[in-house]
């Protein structure tokens, strides 16, 4: 008598969401599906249109041509002096794609659509934030060759690969919050290098010294606190960003 019903229990198990369907899983799901939307739409929009890629490429591509024409000249030992070099073609070129970035959302009215959409705002952050990183790689990728042909240095190693990326998701971090907040100044291509650098100072530091370090044969251990420096302004500013980057569009 007390038998299941073996015609309607599989329907009620088939009908049961599963744990990806609810739950933070569910919300998880949903929130990276936003980012990544968000990532999609810039990476098509530079496809089309090519200019946030093309001119980080170009900047340090000359930086790169004009350092290295310098330095044969004058330079005995360029081993010493292409991690700052380095550095700065990463930097100053990071910058141009960070200012194009929310300039090109703002001028195009695509950034108060993206405000008005049903998406949290920190996905908004996060989707410019990886857009902004994946450029910032690509043009690295180009350049890094770059260096260990013009220079003749081994830059394609494990450790000096290892502190490119995590520096330039610091800049990346920071750079997205401060363009955010300088897209509505009237001088806002001047504005975000006057704000970033000065914030980003530990990170070119720690880049320097770990770059010149592995050229050098340095173990890590003996870099500890150097990479130690460069994970935790990566973590602190991505929360910091996470947190204030709701206030910053808010008008």
């Amino acid at each position: 008598m007390n038998r299941p019903n073996s015609r309607i229990e599989p329907a009620v198990t088939q009908a049961r969401p599963t744990a990806f369907e609810t739950g933070w899983l569910a919300g998880v799901s949903g929130y990276l599906r936003k980012v990544l939307a968000i990532v999609w739409k810039d990476v098509v929009s530079e496809l089309r249109t090519r200019e946030i890629v093309s001119a980080m490429f170009v900047f340090a591509l000359l930086a790169t041509l004009i350092f290295q024409f310098a330095f044969d000249l004058r330079v005995d030992n360029v081993r010493q002096v292409v991690p700052g070099v380095l550095w700065v073609a990463i930097a100053f070129s990071g910058v141009l794609g960070l200012n194009r970035s929310f300039i090109m959302e703002s001028d195009k009215g695509c950034l108060e659509g993206l405000l008005l959409t049903p998406v949290d705002r920190s996905a908004i952050y996060f989707g410019k934030m990886l857009g902004n990183l994946l450029f910032m790689l690509v043009v690295e990728v180009i350049i890094l060759p770059l260096f260990a042909l013009l220079f003749n240095l081994p830059m394609w190693m494990p450790g000096i690969l290892l502190v490119v990326l995590l520096g330039t998701f610091g800049l990346a971090a920071v750079g997205t919050l401060f363009s955010a907040m300088t897209v509505n100044t009237r001088a806002r291509e001047v504005m975000l290098p006057i704000l970033l650098f000065p914030v980003v100072v530990p990170v070119l530091i720690a880049g320097v010294r770990m770059t010149g370090g592995f050229l050098d044969g340095t173990a890590l251990s003996e870099m500890r606190n150097w990479m130690q420096l460069l994970i935790g302004f990566d973590m602190v500013f991505l929360a910091l960003a996470f947190m204030t980057f709701d206030y910053v569009v808010e008008e």
